[in-house]
């Protein structure tokens, strides 16, 4: 039998954690939370947790649905409470006194999840639930509810003996540790690498941006222009800075981020990538990548394999005539093109060849006007939702917003789904990137609705004046937003299948689908208008966009291709394989995989790849899913537009059969429920342009 809870240590009625929020839908109450707050209370709620663990397993009831796996969905309710506000705000309010306790807490995360996941007596009531639950007259969210904590049970070990369980929850350990050391040395290093510059060596740069990095330096107490690093390879500037040198400086500064020096990210890397390979081993596997795909929709890496394959080749004999086009204007200045002048020669490109000019794109898309008549218009007008401003309900940093989300069901009376809390600004103390995460999950079972934070990185422009966006910060909103809908529209009973808590390889295609409105005539009318003028977005540039929306292709593709085919050579190798140098190991394995390319670095490189290092958003062997997800996505936008495009009916069973049901049913079975069949690839390979280079039509 397991030991006996610790006695749970008392928790001070004043802190803010003791009981659950009292504000509309249990927004955390964000201004009585001080850092001193939550060690006591996580202490406090994984000790009540752990007994409400040993409570399941001490009932003496012959184990069913209710007694185990309903107890079980109630459990750790305080606990999540903690960890969801500062798991969340270590990423957007990243101090460093929020660092040194995330250093503290993430192991001992990792190992209370593993007293319970490990916890023989615990799995064998829910085995007995499993074995038996096609004769327990469930439903089938029920059903899907036991095979959903057997599996979880099952990959977190819980069928190992005691020597295994016990070496795992070391490795566990390790990882959590490495994993938080990473993101903060990269955090570090990326605020250090930021360029501080002169306006001459600003030169060709748009006044938007030259006031937003003013202002960033500013920030700093410094004179200048402070260009800072977002998180991919390349960088937004790149397209602009007519100083070369300047550009090559940025440039490096990008992608030798965290690679040397007491910030190097490199060894830490690896040591993850082995630990991994051992706990996958130790599980039955014989590579990590094969234990994460087990538990995908892909399952097998084979068919990961399958996929990427086809777009390989296509995508290199693409970026092959871009990079000779490119070249072709480079020489017009009299240089042999690097890959700091890629995107500088593209965006000459797009201006000459499609007439596309993303300095004069940019005044069309100003943030508030994006959000409000954009993003907000789009769901408004495809799922009946309208958005509250509630300026009595304060966020964790002033600029932090927030509104209520209100839905208008075709027929019955308006009801509020939630909260929606946007941050949408650049900050010293902010990874980068941008992300959707929560702070209260969907959950009939807890009456609980969803509270949902959507996080950009956009550059501040000074006080007084509009905030513009790229096309691509436009397209990620709209991305991102897709992310905060499937939460959002969540509808089922128990919080391990809520909303988002869908296979990694499906969790972005929603959101991939939401791009869509992006650019959908109708929409851009709403929200492109120029910040000075209130000129609609010209329908001209508007076609200028989708003929030039394949031109690149060869260059995007392979930036997610390297980044991809880099995540699944690290989570392939062996626990004992001999890894000399890891940075040599990068290039050896994008050249075997057919990717690598001088001029078109990886989205990311390896000390900078946090999706599946810091261990903060999940992908370790599963950021394929950003394509795995855009077949899916792609075939979805062919479906909308053959069944009229933006309209309430689409939206409507887009959210009932898909968004709605979060892990309750089969994700491919909701896909063929909207779309009507198989996925198939061509679609993607049409969007991308690489139908032509593609070998068949077969599905994905």
């Amino acid at each position: 039998m397991s030991a006996p809870p610790a006695p749970t240590p008392p928790l001070p009625a004043d802190n803010p954690f003791a009981r659950p929020s009292d504000l509309p839908f249990g927004l955390p109450r964000f201004a009585d939370i001080e850092l001193e707050h939550y060690l006591p209370a996580w202490e406090h709620f994984a000790a009540e947790h752990l007994a409400e663990i040993a409570a399941i397993v001490a009932d003496p009831a012959v184990p069913d649905f209710e007694n185990t796996l309903v107890a079980l969905e109630r459990s750790g309710q305080g606990l999540n409470r903690v960890a969801l506000v500062f798991f969340n705000l270590v990423g957007s309010m990243a101090t460093a006194d929020m660092q040194q306790l995330e250093a503290e807490l993430s192991p001992r995360l990792a190992a209370h999840f593993d007293e319970i996941k490990l916890n023989p007596d615990l799995f064998q009531r829910i085995d007995a639930v499993h074995r038996g639950r096609f004769d327990l007259a469930l439903d089938a969210q029920q059903i899907a509810l036991v095979e959903r904590h057997h599996a979880d049970f099952v990959l977190a070990g819980a069928r190992l003996d005691a020597q295994g369980r016990d070496e795992l929850k070391s490795l566990n350990q390790q990882v959590a540790t490495l994993g938080s050391i990473f993101q903060r040395q990269l955090l570090a290093d990326t605020e250090a690498s930021a360029l501080l510059l002169t306006g001459a060596e600003m030169v060709g740069v748009g006044a938007d941006a030259m006031a937003a990095t003013a202002a960033a330096a500013e920030k700093r107490g410094e004179q200048g222009h402070l260009v800072a690093l977002g998180l991919p390879s390349q960088q937004p500037l790149l397209a602009s800075l007519g100083d070369r040198d300047v550009r090559a400086r940025l440039y490096e500064a990008s992608v030798n981020r965290a690679s040397a020096g007491e910030t190097d990210n490199a060894p830490i890397a690896q040591q993850i990538a082995v630990l991994r390979a051992r706990s996958a081993q130790l599980l039955g596997f014989d590579t990590y990548a094969d234990l994460v795909a087990s538990d995908q929709t892909a399952r097998t890496s084979a068919a990961v394999d399958a996929m990427l394959s086809r777009m390989v080749r296509p995508a290199a004999a693409r970026r092959a005539a871009e990079a000779e086009l490119l070249q072709e204007f480079a020489s017009r200045d009299g240089i042999d093109l690097e890959p700091w002048d890629w995107s500088y020669y593209a965006s000459q490109v797009e201006a000459e060849r499609f007439q596309v000019d993303t300095a004069q794109l940019k005044p069309y898309f100003e943030l508030e006007r994006v959000l409000v008549d954009g993003v907000f218009h789009a769901a408004e007008r495809l799922y009946g939702i309208t958005f509250r401003p509630r300026p009595d309900l304060v966020g964790y940093h002033p600029e932090v917003r927030v509104w209520e989300v209100v839905d208008h069901p075709a027929s019955g009376e308006e009801t509020i789904l939630g909260l929606y809390l946007g941050d949408f600004f650049a900050r010293d103390i902010k990874r980068g990137g941008a992300w959707m995460t929560n702070f209260v999950e969907q959950s009939h079972l807890l009456g609980t609705k969803p509270v949902i934070l959507n996080v950009l990185n956009v550059a501040q422009a000074p006080e007084g004046t509009p905030t513009l966006l790229t096309l691509d910060e436009v397209r990620t909103f709209f991305h991102e937003f897709g992310h905060c809908l499937h939460g959002l529209f969540s509808d089922v009973t128990y919080p391990r299948l809520s909303g988002t808590s869908v296979p990694r390889d499906f969790v972005e295609f929603p959101s991939q689908v939401n791009e869509m409105w992006a650019l959908e005539p109708e929409i851009v009318r709403n929200y492109a208008r120029h910040v000075e003028t209130g000129e609609v977005l010209p329908q001209l540039m508007l076609d200028a966009l989708h003929r030039a929306s394949v031109w690149g292709q060869g260059q995007g593709t392979s930036e997610m291709l390297g980044a991809t085919l880099l995540d699944q050579a690290w989570h392939r190798i062996q626990s004992d394989e001999d890894i000399d140098d890891p940075i040599d190991f990068e290039e050896q394995s994008l050249v075997a995989a057919g990717i690598a390319d001088e001029l078109v670095p990886p989205r990311y490189r390896t000390t900078y790849f946090q999706h599946i290092f810091a261990g903060l958003g999940g992908y370790a062997a599963g950021y394929y899913s950003y394509l795995w997800s855009e077949v899916l996505d792609a075939d979805t936008v062919e479906w909308f537009r053959s069944n009229g495009g933006l309209t309430r009916e689409n939206g409507d069973t887009f959210r009932r059969k898909l968004l709605a049901v979060g892990s309750t049913r089969d994700p491919m079975t909701s896909f063929a429920d909207v779309v009507g069949r198989e996925p198939d690839i061509t679609p993607l390979l049409r969007r991308r342009g690489l139908l032509d280079d593609a070998d068949g039509d077969e599905g994905a």
